[in-house]
């Protein structure tokens, strides 16, 4: 199978027939697709009760007076346990991590949340656990089905949009209004 798109560092967005709850309304930003499958974060859904500094906390990592504290979202179902920092382009862990383009990164080793904790690392971050991950042309499957659209990605609307407002904002990029959106998909 040859790989007719490429949704790097893309944005998904969750069309409003999607039937799975846990990605009803969600903004997936893609970290990795390949004819492999495809690992992406959901940037919308942050957990009501767990923030950075929860975290550091439960991992022992002490945080200094320089430490911010952001939300941790809930990424995805998979994994739910392991934690994901999707930051700007420009930081690079000393353990490993992926360039998605020349926009963003991802990091999944605990040396990026003791930078965090000591007010070093990267500036903007989204901070989450577990990840939504598709098997080999399954993610393409959903997209012909209607389950997702597809956008790119930009920092302003990652980092700095309220996680309330990232979907509409998404769609918005798409020229889109979600009250113009139907659940049903058409077939011609």
């Amino acid at each position: 199978m040859t790989q007719e798109i490429n949704l790097n560092g893309k944005l998904l967005i969750a069309m409003p027939g999607m039937l799975d709850p846990r990605f009803a309304h969600s903004v997936i930003f893609m970290c990795a697709h390949s004819d492999d499958g495809a690992m992406g974060l959901v940037i919308n859904k942050p957990t009501s009760d767990l923030r950075l500094h929860d975290l550091l906390e439960q991992l022992s990592i002490k945080s200094g007076t320089d430490a911010r504290d952001v939300p941790v979202h809930f990424g995805g179902p998979v994994e739910h346990g392991r934690g994901f920092v999707l930051h700007e382009y420009g930081y690079h862990s000393a353990i490993s991590t992926l360039d998605v383009n020349d926009d963003f990164a991802m990091t999944a080793t605990m040396d990026i949340l003791e930078d965090l904790a000591d007010g070093r690392g990267p500036g903007r971050v989204v901070m989450a656990l577990g990840y939504a991950g598709w098997g080999p042309g399954q993610l393409e499957a959903e997209i012909a089905q209607n389950g997702w659209l597809t956008c790119d990605a930009d920092a302003e609307l990652v980092f700095d949009t309220v996680d309330t407002d990232k979907w509409e904002a998404a769609l918005a990029k798409l020229g889109i209004n979600p009250l113009a959106l139907s659940s049903d998909a058409g077939r011609a």
